[in-house]
């Protein structure tokens, strides 16, 4: 760049030099337009040069930084949906803000707050770890509120067995809830209507295992994997992103858990989230 500006000094030299040569001076106003026209080349150089160099830097991170602005857009609407609904269920059935579907919008604002400083510490390259040891039993209570919504939307029955109230798990509770909302709002995306989502959280060994069970038919064959690959959608309806089975599964791995998918064939489909056991309280 400092090449390309040195060569038009020269070029202006190189004018000045030959008007002087041959006798012809520039008259005040030609001077300028002709530094005019230069400044305006070198201008014109330089914005190209960050143009063409902003295009390359911008195609080597396209894939990571689609993929970044993908979560905080899945992850912003899915807290903007919970909160409309919760809303609209407070409008119509003049609930008490204080109740179950209140407390609902609350944490749902929160979470786009959340949603929010995280962008913000991204920004400034600060990811601050907020686990913390809590009962299986009270988030699993807390998932079933929001999404008994979505099943009151989708005409379906949302079955929640009782949790051992003895069961912990150390985690970063607004990730979790979001990944286990994602597999709510999968399964009642594609369940048939009139049928059961059951979520149920136990104990197995050392682990603490959370399964969501849909009614969508099951899966083609050999196509249980492929549902965690981000951007791709399955089924008819395209209206996400195809990112929500991604997001969640990196948002358990966070935590030291796995996320997987049990097909069945001709019923549907068994997401279970495993996470190391903790005492509680």
């Amino acid at each position: 760049m400092d090449q390309v500006v040195h060569d038009y000094g020269d070029l202006c030299q190189s004018i000045t030099d030959l008007a002087f040569e041959r006798d012809v001076p520039f008259a005040v106003d030609e001077f300028r337009t002709l530094n005019r026209c230069l400044d305006n080349s070198i201008a014109g150089a330089v914005t190209e040069f960050t143009f063409q160099r902003e295009a390359n830097v911008a195609t080597q991170y396209k894939a990571e930084e689609t993929q970044r602005t993908g979560f905080l857009v899945h992850e912003f609407r899915n807290s903007l949906s919970a909160a409309n609904l919760s809303l609209r269920a407070l409008e119509v059935s003049n609930m008490p803000v204080s109740g179950a579907t209140g407390a609902l919008l609350k944490r749902s604002l929160a979470a786009m707050g959340s949603l929010i400083a995280g962008a913000v510490n991204e920004v400034r390259s600060r990811a601050p770890e907020h686990r913390e040891t809590l009962s299986v039993a009270s988030f699993i209570a807390d998932a079933k509120n929001a999404g008994q919504l979505q099943a009151n939307a989708k005409a379906c029955v949302l079955e929640v067995q009782d949790v051992d109230a003895t069961l912990g798990v150390r985690v970063d509770r607004d990730l979790l809830l979001a990944a286990l909302a994602n597999l709510l709002q999968n399964a009642f995306k594609f369940t048939h209507d009139h049928t059961r989502v059951k979520l149920r959280a136990y104990a197995l060994g050392g682990r603490v295992l959370i399964e969501v069970t849909d009614h969508c038919g099951g899966l083609p064959p050999g196509s249980a994997e492929k549902m965690f690959t981000p951007f791709a959608q399955h089924g008819e309806d395209r209206s996400g992103l195809g990112l929500g089975l991604f997001i969640a599964r990196r948002s358990v791995e966070a935590d030291a858990g796995t996320l997987s998918v049990r097909d069945v064939p001709g019923t549907g489909c068994v997401f279970t989230i495993s996470l190391p056991r903790y005492p509680w309280p």
